[in-house]
């Protein structure tokens, strides 16, 4: 952790040297969700709620998934970007060094004008924790941090599929934005309102419903006969999916070949 500190510290330092670039990128960052959570807004306007979630129920969903993303946008960009480690040959001074190439990737590239899009979601998590007539307790608000945590996870093992991809098409692929922009897209809504077979996979494969719709229902007292506690620690999914993540990416740099460049 002190040397990825110190990552974080330099990348901030060189971030921070063109600062009116950065102030720009975080306003930017801003504004882009805040338009998508405007549309939300007008459509919840015209037709009140969609199937049976309210405005402000939905908004709190809209507001733990791209907080999540933006955090793992932020610290997980170095696997984001891989393939131009891969194309220019540094992946191999990086296999050189005596540090885990899963903190040495980690620590290659942060994006800190995401902060931009995380006080955005911080907002809206505000306004919806405010409006919603929650009993807030010490464990549902646990919950909710818990929820946020396991998206970072969820998001931060596809960045890492993605990147292990690079290992064998050297690129990266754009179809890996369905399962990040996409997820993101999709899950900012509850999962119930998709389709049966859209829902399953974005549960038991890529389980942004354990994440985000299924506590969610804890929070708002709406299991319906269901055991409580499972849906409220149905977000340890999220770091479960991690874990096999990490398992494809140690076996592509086993069989990771030099570019020669």
């Amino acid at each position: 952790m002190k040397l990825y500190s110190k990552y974080i510290g330099m990348l901030l330092k060189a971030q921070m040297e063109y600062r009116t670039s950065f102030l720009l990128l975080s306003v930017g960052q801003f504004f882009v969700p805040f338009f998508i959570f405007a549309g939300m807004y007008f459509l919840f306007q015209q037709f009140g709620q969609i199937s049976g979630w309210t405005f402000y129920e939905t908004a709190l969903c809209f507001a733990v998934i791209h907080m999540a993303f933006s955090i793992s946008e932020c610290f997980a960009r170095g696997f984001d970007s891989f393939s131009t480690l891969v194309v220019s040959g540094d992946f191999d001074r990086i296999l050189l060094r005596p540090r885990t190439t899963v903190l040495q990737v980690l620590g290659s590239r942060f994006e800190f004008s995401r902060i931009g899009r995380l006080i955005q979601s911080l907002a809206v998590l505000g306004w919806a924790v405010w409006k919603l007539p929650v009993e807030w307790t010490w464990f549902k608000s646990g919950v909710l941090v818990l929820m946020v945590a396991s998206g970072i996870s969820i998001f931060t093992g596809i960045f890492i599929l993605a990147a292990t991809l690079c290992f064998w098409t050297i690129q990266g692929l754009e179809i890996a934005n369905i399962f990040t922009d996409g997820g993101r897209e999709l899950a900012q809504y509850p999962i119930n309102i998709y389709q049966k077979w859209a829902a399953r996979f974005f549960t038991f494969i890529i389980p942004f419903g354990c994440s985000n719709y299924l506590p969610l229902l804890y929070i708002l007292d709406r299991t319906d006969g269901g055991h409580p506690a499972l849906y409220a620690l149905a977000p340890l999914a999220g770091f479960l999916f991690l874990l096999p993540c990490l398992l494809v990416w140690r076996f592509g740099v086993r069989y990771y070949r030099s570019t020669g460049s």
